[in-house]
């Protein structure tokens, strides 16, 4: 865990100590949202060329990533008493299964987006459902994001094939209940192992429901793997520890990256188009989600200033 510079470096210039540790935390901080990003390369590109079945992918995705991770809870002696939530559990395999099936006939830019559009657009309209107080901004930044989202998914040449569409609409849907159900969370790590663990079975029962159709290349499963135990445990771990250290206006609004970075890598590394239709739906969905946060945390420094917190 990173600590106060003066803690660590008494004998070091305050200045050159504090720059050192800011750049560690951008570096990680890079280093979690290039993970998020190649979950949805990663899976695009054994789904695309059928190296893998999206069943397959998701058990081992899932798998190598309760692995990884209970590696990680016992390397710091976390490894107590199971602490299982199945809701989450249950929610988590819904996200990437859906994730995986849905990357089957999605670009990778085009599922990202969807997935993230998805999770924000949730969290936000929970919050209004619960009575959070919202300016003309907040509504003007979620309509903006979700007329992106119509427009991203109206019938045209480019548009994503609806059944894929729909079910990456419902990982994001799934994942926004995950992130619900883990707020507040004292030890989000210990948890999303344990959740990892409960999901992971999961996976296998649909796997072996789907079983006539299964298939997997040396290529599919390593591609799997990666995305398991790389770019989701590790990057769940990177993505835990930096956080407590970042602004919560920073912590949201990086975020935004994310499906910029996966449809960059879909256009460079995998040959996807960079179609118009994807890059206005961007600048729609993410500009409004970024209003919503600018907002609202506009909102929270407000309200601690009348109240002296």
């Amino acid at each position: 865990m990173l600590t106060a510079p003066a803690a660590r470096h008494k004998n070091k210039p305050l200045k050159a100590t504090i720059t050192m540790n800011s750049f560690t935390k951008w570096l990680l901080l890079a280093i979690a949202m290039c993970a998020f990003a190649a979950n949805s390369l990663l899976c695009r590109a054994a789904l695309r060329h059928d190296l893998i079945d999206p069943a397959s992918f998701t058990t081992v995705r899932l798998v190598s990533g309760a692995a990884v991770l209970t590696m990680i809870l016992a390397a710091r002696g976390g490894i107590t008493r199971p602490a299982f939530d199945l809701r989450a559990a249950l929610a988590l395999f819904v996200y990437a299964a859906c994730f995986s099936f849905a990357y089957v006939d999605l670009s990778a830019g085009t599922g990202a987006l969807l997935v993230f559009s998805a999770v924000q657009l949730m969290m936000i309209s929970v919050g209004l459902w619960r009575g959070d107080r919202s300016s003309p901004i907040v509504w003007t930044g979620f309509a903006l994001a979700a007329g992106g989202l119509v427009y991203l998914l109206a019938p045209g040449v480019t548009a994503p094939r609806p059944g894929a569409a729909a079910l990456m609409l419902t990982a994001g849907a799934a994942w926004g209940v995950y992130s619900l159900r883990g707020a507040g969370r004292s030890d989000p790590i210990a948890a999303t192992t344990w959740n990892f663990i409960a999901a992971a079975p999961l996976a296998v029962l649909l796997n072996l429901l789907v079983a006539r159709s299964a298939h997997a290349s040396a290529a599919g499963i390593g591609w799997a793997m990666l995305s398991g135990a790389i770019a989701s445990a590790i990057g769940y771990v990177i993505w835990y520890r930096v956080l407590p250290l970042l602004p919560a206006i920073v912590a949201a609004t990086v975020q935004l990256s994310a499906p910029m970075l996966a449809a960059i890598g879909g256009v460079v590394l995998l040959g996807e188009p960079a179609t118009a239709r994807l890059g206005l739906a961007s600048i729609a969905i993410l500009g409004g989600i970024g209003l919503v946060i600018g907002a609202r945390q506009r909102q929270a420094r407000g309200l601690r200033l009348r109240t002296g917190n």
